[in-house]
């Protein structure tokens, strides 16, 4: 049964700092592919800012460019808006595979805004990758109150795939100092060079206009 990790977000735009997370994800747990999927729109993001999908999903496949990850634009597909939603619907559509959850603590700190993120949890198993600034205090939040008695240990990280959910995991990853936010301050036209090329999906080989 093939394995596959999942990470969501906007992806604007996609950089280095997204590709060595996920390369990083795939080796402690040893999965067999990497898929980011590229939001249509993120309802606890600002829309002021954020570039057109196309742009984000060839941003994200120059970044996954020789790797076994994969950029999608699924959920515009799927017609979901919510990760729990899209999530559910993967797990349908994708019986023969095991899924796992890619998240930064900075997203487990607001985890507990996010819609029906109990059920994400009993969906399948989630990594949380470390984020400098963010750690401590995720520990501390809302979602960690629960999913404390749900934590596995570092040392099972290759037997993620035999776990029963919830079941959460830290992965240790060295500080990475690249950010979206970053490039944008720097560059806040990059997306003009992506605006007349349409993107093959990576998942669903569509052409995203």
């Amino acid at each position: 049964m093939k394995t596959i990790g999942l990470m969501g977000g906007s992806f604007n735009p996609a950089h280095g700092g997204h590709r060595a997370i996920s390369l990083f994800a795939m080796d402690s747990l040893c999965l067999d592919e990497f898929w980011w999927l590229v939001s249509p729109g993120n309802p606890l993001k600002p829309t002021k800012g954020m570039a057109p999908l196309p742009a984000r999903l060839a941003s994200a496949k120059d970044q996954t460019r020789r790797t076994p990850i994969k950029a999608t634009a699924i959920e515009r597909d799927l017609g979901t808006v919510y990760t729990a939603e899209t999530l559910k619907k993967l797990v349908a559509r994708y019986p023969k595979v095991r899924f796992v959850w890619i998240m930064g603590a900075d997203n487990l700190l607001q985890f507990h805004h996010w819609k029906h993120w109990r059920d994400i949890a009993r969906l399948m198993p989630i990594a949380v990758i470390a984020r400098p600034g963010y750690d401590a205090r995720a520990v501390a939040g809302p979602a960690m109150a629960w999913f404390r008695r749900f934590v596995r240990r570092p040392d099972q990280l290759h037997h993620w795939t035999k776990w029963s959910t919830p079941a959460l995991v830290f992965l240790r990853f060295r500080p990475d100092p690249r950010s979206a936010t970053a490039i944008r301050r720097a560059d806040p036209y990059w997306f003009h060079r992506y605006k007349e090329h349409g993107t093959r999906d990576g998942v669903t080989r569509n052409i995203v206009l």
